[in-house]
Formats: structure tokens, C-alpha cells, sequence
């Protein structure tokens, strides 16, 4: 069994953007009004909004490493602890929920913008709100491109994907905080070095290419001896995988489908991925319970990844849109090739 390795720290943001901007023209400020289209709507804004509600970690974390956690009046919906960079930063804002806050607490905290991770918080069927109720009220939103460019959350669950994710959208994501807060300079710097470091991870692996080895990602399950929520053929976990040349073993386009062992058997995976989180919303959010289900359950306990001891045990910000996808590249192509599953 792997475990993975801590969260990467990240460098200090003036370190940054000396590194990535040394010698390089300026990025302009920004011109407000400044108008943008974010996940099939317009939003405009007057100035840098001065009090954020950042509803998502990954978005809450890319704002800390923009410099711009004293924007931030209320974060929910986390997974995992904060990057140990950002711990005295976080530790000032405040924790509206630990997963869905209600849009009453969100405007209690005034905001000039409301930004989500996911748009079945804040979009057309947004269980917080939706847009336009934001909008009635004034308040711009911003939902992350990572979760609507190439997918149809229209339906229920998690929603589908009809384009592969790639990092494009994260620096897309990050960009677009540059042109709406003034700090593209910023931006510039965090693409920059979060850039560099994939390609330094996939070059570490070029030649430990696990090609076609098939692979499940079990991120939980609404029961633990249930169908279990796996990652499907065009989310971030797959594109962790195609890096590293490895085969997802589910096919669908749905961004976790609920999938039932037998199925899983019937693809024997050589390797399981199992995710591990903070959260508690379901029983299987528990690793030690993932882990305990893979020995005991008569029939994931005779898949050649349990008998063979290849779990990876993959922490759940790798598996998100945001700064620690690389990380999931990293710690997976380590796996591979402790395994001798790669030539």
C-alpha cells in the first residue's frame, strides 16, 4: 500500500513571481469596468472586489496564493486541512460551513463577490443559490471554468464531462482572479510555476510509462459495502492517469459515477487508487473504512490490486481542479514504479 506524501508547500508568493516574472514584460492592469463570460453567463465588475465568499477550497487556496486571503470574508465546502502555507492566513477567515452553506449566511457576510468551486452550489440548479439570485441582490459570482467548460451539470449527481479536463482551465481559473482582482502579475507568476512543476513531474515518469495498466479511483461511497462513487473517463483523476499512460477502467462520462464492485471486478484493476479526506458526509469518506471494506468484502478483496497490496492511498486535493492535481500525478507515478508495474 502507498500512502501519499504531504502536500507540497508552496513557495512564497514574492519568490514566485521574482522566479516567473523576472526579465518579463508587465502583465496591464486591469481596465473596470471589467467584463467577463464564466460558465455561460456575464458578470461585470466596477472595481477589485474588496469581501469575498469563496464557496470551495480549491478556489479559497488559489486566492491565498494569489496574495489575497485578506479578501476573503467566509470559506465553506473543504475536503482536507488548508495548505501549511496558508494556515495563519485561513485562520482569519471564517468557516461558513465546513461543506454547504445556506445563501443566508453567505450574504450576512456582505460580499462584493460570491465564488464556487462547483456550480451545483452556485449555477442554474445551485443548492446554495442560483446566479441570478446573487444577481438580484447585487452581488457578482464566479464559478470556476473547471466545472463547466466541456461539462453538462444540468443533470443530477456530480454532472458530465464531455471534454477531458486539463490544467488549461485551473490556469484559466487563476488568470481570470488576476484580471478581476488587479493582480495579473500575480497570475502570471502561480501559472507560471505550477506549470513548471507538471512538467517536471511527468518528465520524472517519462520513462516509467504504465501504459494501458488498468485503474479505478474510488473517491467514497453513500454506504460502505454500497456501489461506490468512482472516477470516470474525463475527470481530473483520468487525467492524472493519461499522464502517466495508465487505463481507467471506468468508461462513462459522468464525473463520478456510482459503480458496483462486480462491474469493478469484472475489469480486475491492477492498481486501486483510494482517496482520503477530511470530510464525513458519507460513511466511506474514511480511509481506514475504504481500506478495511478492500480486505474483508468478499469480492474487492479478490481483485488483484488488494491480493497484490496495490492500493494508493491519494489525498482528495489531487483529485480536485486546483494547485495539487500535480500532486496526484506525483504520487501515483511513484506508486507505478514501486510496483514494477511499469517497464
Amino acid at each position: 500500500m502507498i500512502r501519499p506524501a504531504a502536500r507540497l508547500l508552496r513557495l512564497p508568493l514574492a519568490a514566485l513571481i521574482g522566479a516567473a516574472l523576472a526579465g518579463a514584460a508587465q502583465a496591464q492592469p486591469t481596465q473596470y469596468p471589467l467584463t467577463l463570460e464564466n460558465c455561460r453567463e456575464t458578470v461585470t465588475f466596477a472595481a477589485p472586489p474588496k469581501r469575498v465568499v469563496a464557496i470551495g477550497q480549491t478556489q479559497t487556496e488559489i486566492l491565498y496564493a494569489l496574495g489575497l486571503g485578506d479578501r476573503i470574508v467566509g470559506t465553506a465546502v473543504w475536503f482536507s486541512p488548508v495548505a501549511k502555507p496558508y494556515e495563519a492566513v485561513n485562520a482569519k477567515v471564517k468557516r461558513l460551513a465546513d461543506n454547504d452553506p445556506s445563501f443566508e449566511a453567505v450574504l450576512a457576510q456582505e460580499p462584493d463577490l460570491v465564488t464556487a468551486m462547483f456550480e451545483w452550489h452556485v449555477g442554474p440548479n445551485g443548492i446554495v443559490a442560483k446566479r441570478d439570485q446573487f444577481a438580484r441582490v447585487k452581488v457578482p459570482t464566479y464559478v470556476s471554468p473547471t466545472d463547466c467548460v466541456g461539462k453538462d451539470n444540468s443533470g443530477p449527481g456530480d454532472g458530465v464531462r464531455t471534454q477531458m479536463f486539463t490544467m488549461e482551465l485551473v490556469y484559466r481559473n487563476i488568470r481570470e482572479f488576476g484580471q478581476i482582482f488587479d493582480v495579473a502579475d500575480r497570475a502570471e507568476a502561480l501559472v507560471a510555476a505550477l506549470r513548471a512543476r507538471e512538467a517536471k513531474a511527468v518528465e520524472a515518469v517519462a520513462r516509467l510509462k504504465a501504459q494501458d495498466i488498468p485503474v479505478v479511483v474510488w473517491f467514497s461511497s453513500k454506504d460502505v459495502k454500497g456501489d461506490g462513487f468512482m472516477a470516470g473517463k474525463n475527470g481530473v483523476p483520468a487525467y492524472i492517469l493519461s499522464k502517466l499512460g495508465a487505463r481507467n477502467v471506468i468508461t462513462t462520462n459522468e464525473e463520478w459515477p456510482l459503480v458496483g464492485w462486480e462491474s469493478i471486478a469484472a475489469a480486475n484493476p491492477a492498481v486501486i487508487v483510494a482517496v482520503k479526506m477530511d470530510r464525513r458526509r458519507f460513511p466511506a469518506d474514511d480511509i481506514d473504512k475504504k481500506l478495511a471494506f478492500l480486505k474483508t468484502d468478499p469480492v474487492a478483496s479478490k481483485l488483484d490490486a488488494v491480493k497484490n497490496n496495490r492500493v494508493v492511498i491519494m489525498d482528495v486535493g489531487a483529485t480536485r481542479a486546483g494547485l495539487d492535481t500535480v500532486d496526484g500525478i506525483e504520487t501515483l507515478a511513484r506508486a507505478i514504479s514501486g510496483f514494477g508495474l511499469a517497464p
